[in-house]
C-alpha cells in the first residue's frame, strides 16, 4: 500500500520516463530568475495577444491549425524590439525551413 506522496513520485517518474525520449535532458529554470522568466512570461503574452484571442475562430481545432502559421510568422517575419526590430531567424542567416543545415 501507498501513501500519497509515495503514489505521486511513482507516477511522476513514469510520466518523466514516457514524455522523455533518449538523449533529451530536461533542464530546468532556476527558481526566481527573472531574465530567463520573464522571456517566456513576454513570449506568452505575446502568443495570447497576436493569436489566441486576435480573432474569433470558429472552433478550438480552428485555432489550433493557426498555431503553425503564426510561430512561422513570428520567427521568421514579425519584427522583434530585441532584435533591432528585425525577426530572429533571417538575422540568424537561417532561410526556409532547412532542418538539415539548422540542426547537424
Amino acid at each position: 500500500m501507498c501513501d500519497d506522496r509515495q503514489r505521486r513520485r511513482l507516477q511522476g517518474a513514469t510520466i518523466r520516463r514516457a514524455a522523455t525520449p533518449p538523449g533529451i535532458k530536461h533542464i530546468r529554470t532556476r527558481p526566481y530568475t527573472p531574465r530567463a522568466n520573464g522571456k517566456a512570461v513576454r513570449f506568452f503574452r505575446t502568443l495570447l495577444r497576436e493569436w489566441a484571442y486576435a480573432f474569433v475562430y470558429p472552433s478550438s481545432g480552428h485555432r489550433d491549425r493557426e498555431l503553425q502559421p503564426w510561430i512561422y510568422h513570428y520567427d521568421f517575419h514579425r519584427p522583434h524590439p530585441a532584435t533591432s526590430h528585425r525577426p530572429p531567424i533571417p538575422r540568424l542567416g537561417f532561410e526556409g525551413n532547412n532542418v538539415l543545415r539548422n540542426y547537424s
